[in-house]
């Protein structure tokens, strides 16, 4: 697979809708969603981790915002994952990663996951060929297991391109209000774009299976991004073909007193 073959910029799934069109089938989704997860939280049987993935700038932080704002709170779990720390780096890699996958009823989302121990170390040459090459064994077998144990998984690459990538730095830059986006070293990793290309090519190549499929988004225009991403959630809760429990009490044999 080539991420340079594939379009940022294609809407193939809304040929006939522009952004402002969008709105009404994105809503559809959300509302389609909100209930699908109030269902997952009242069954407490199913578990959903979702795995979001992206150079920067790609738009991590405005998909999940837009796309899940609907869902109830106390189902959804949101974590993000920074540069490891002293006391991670102590442990294995996928140490801080087990404890955050979610439990029965809930659905998690990872802003950047386990693969930034893959993606960031082979591109910034942090630890030795021999120890990110093995990584990607070590996390099939992970997420195998996890499927195994009951968790729906679902990874997501929002795939934009170089020049929406140097557009939206230079909006942070002109923005005072998004001076806070803006982090210098964002341009060090810009300069090795061609390096983590072909990084998340592997990794896509390499780890998606069966019970833990990539699917890669055309994420240059964010409602287009947003349409797919939300239409490939409610797909996900659908097919897992929940219901709300039976009630463990007859409905008609219970009255309130005035």
């Amino acid at each position: 697979m080539k991420l340079s073959d594939l379009d940022t910029n294609e809407k193939t799934l809304a040929e006939n809708l522009g952004k402002e069109e969008s709105f009404g089938p994105f809503d559809e989704l959300r509302d389609e969603l909100q209930q699908l997860q109030k269902m997952l939280y009242a069954q407490n049987k199913h578990r959903v981790l979702v795995v979001m993935q992206a150079m920067d700038t790609g738009g991590k932080d405005g998909c999940i915002k837009h796309v899940f704002s609907r869902v109830d709170p106390q189902g959804l779990n949101v974590v993000s994952f920074k540069k490891p720390t002293e006391d991670e780096l102590a442990h294995d890699f996928l140490w801080r990663v087990h404890e955050h996958v979610p439990r029965n009823g809930h659905l998690t989302v990872f802003n950047r996951s386990h693969y930034e121990d893959i993606i960031a170390v082979r591109v910034k040459n942090l630890f030795p060929e021999k120890v990110w090459k093995r990584r990607y064994q070590h996390v099939v077998d992970f997420e195998r297991m996890l499927a195994e144990e009951g968790t729906t998984i679902v990874k997501i690459f929002l795939n934009i391109s170089r020049d929406e990538q140097k557009a939206r730095l230079q909006s942070r830059l002109d923005n005072p209000d998004k001076y806070w986006k803006f982090n210098p070293d964002d341009l060090k990793d810009r300069a090795l774009w061609d390096d983590f290309m072909e990084t998340y090519e592997d990794v896509i190549e390499k780890t998606s299976t069966d019970v833990a499929p990539w699917y890669v988004i055309p994420a240059d225009r964010k409602w287009y991004r947003n349409l797919c991403v939300a239409r490939i959630m409610v797909d996900t809760l659908k097919g897992l073909k929940m219901s709300f429990p039976e009630p463990t009490w007859k409905p008609g044999d219970v009255t309130l007193e005035d």
